[in-house]
């Protein structure tokens, strides 16, 4: 394969995957349970994790959005269950929040899909196999560093 081809089928590659990420993701774990979110409030659900409590600007820092964007989002989490927030008792600007069971029960649904998603690509490769798909996740994550 030339390079021009590569270049090419590793574009049509890395396109249908972002977008299948996306839409398959949302499929897989905005299921009857969790209609109640979208995909994104999940992202800010994982962002919160188990690491609890958690100050809402290190969430908004691990989604690399403002903490106006992700307060948006807690808004509707807090009104349907799945987080608390609290202000520290030390420091009035602070905001702490943690997830509610519902919350820790949305959280270990997408941690899991993220685990068979994991295994269902390292589990048929070898030593070296691994090495070359962490260099490409490697260099891409570069790429995107490159753009912040």
């Amino acid at each position: 394969m030339n390079s021009r081809s590569l270049t090419m089928a590793v574009n049509e590659l890395l396109v249908k995957l972002f977008h299948d990420i996306m839409t398959i993701e949302e499929k897989a774990i905005i299921t009857e349970e969790f209609k109640d979110i979208t995909n994104n409030d999940m992202h800010v659900i994982e962002a919160i994790g188990n690491a609890q409590p958690v100050m809402v600007s290190a969430v908004a820092r691990t989604l690399s959005v403002t903490q106006a964007t992700v307060n948006i989002s807690m808004n509707g989490l807090e009104k349907k269950g799945y987080i608390n927030r609290e202000r520290s008792t030390e420091d009035k600007r602070v905001v702490f929040v943690t997830l509610t069971e519902k919350g820790k029960k949305a959280y270990n649904h997408h941690r899991d899909f993220h685990k068979k998603m994991i295994h269902s690509i390292v589990d048929n490769m070898d030593d070296s196999e691994k090495e070359v798909m962490m260099k490409f996740l490697n260099n891409l994550i570069g790429f995107f560093d490159s753009y912040r």
